[in-house]
């Protein structure tokens, strides 16, 4: 598959890995910080391997399809746990490691 066939999912990856960055951060920032423990966490880890993924996909890497398989278990992972808070940058993480989940399902399957 040439990065054009993959340039959705690569642009959310890139989207989420931004997103779960500042979640990261504003978490950090929230009266309770040691009750964001594992959404900072999950985060973390998302914003990393959504990069890493995006990067594989970029030069067509033949493992791209497998490491999107991890990235989706991820951006689900910390989907849910964001969606567990209240807070709106909780709230919109959720919503974009939903979108590049799907994205990297179609990428793995």
């Amino acid at each position: 598959m040439a990065h054009q066939e993959y340039e959705s999912c690569i642009q959310a990856c890139l989207d989420c890995a931004t997103v779960c960055e500042h979640c990261a951060t504003a978490c950090l920032g929230e009266g309770d910080v040691k009750m964001m423990a594992e959404c900072i966490r999950l985060d973390r880890d998302c914003a990393d391997v959504c990069r890493l993924a995006a990067g594989f996909m970029a030069r067509g890497s033949k493992f791209a399809a497998a490491l999107c398989r991890v990235c989706a278990d991820v951006c689900e992972a910390c989907g849910t746990e964001c969606g567990k808070h209240k807070h709106d940058h909780c709230q919109k993480c959720a919503e974009a490691c939903r979108k590049c989940a799907a994205e990297c399902r179609k990428v793995a399957a």
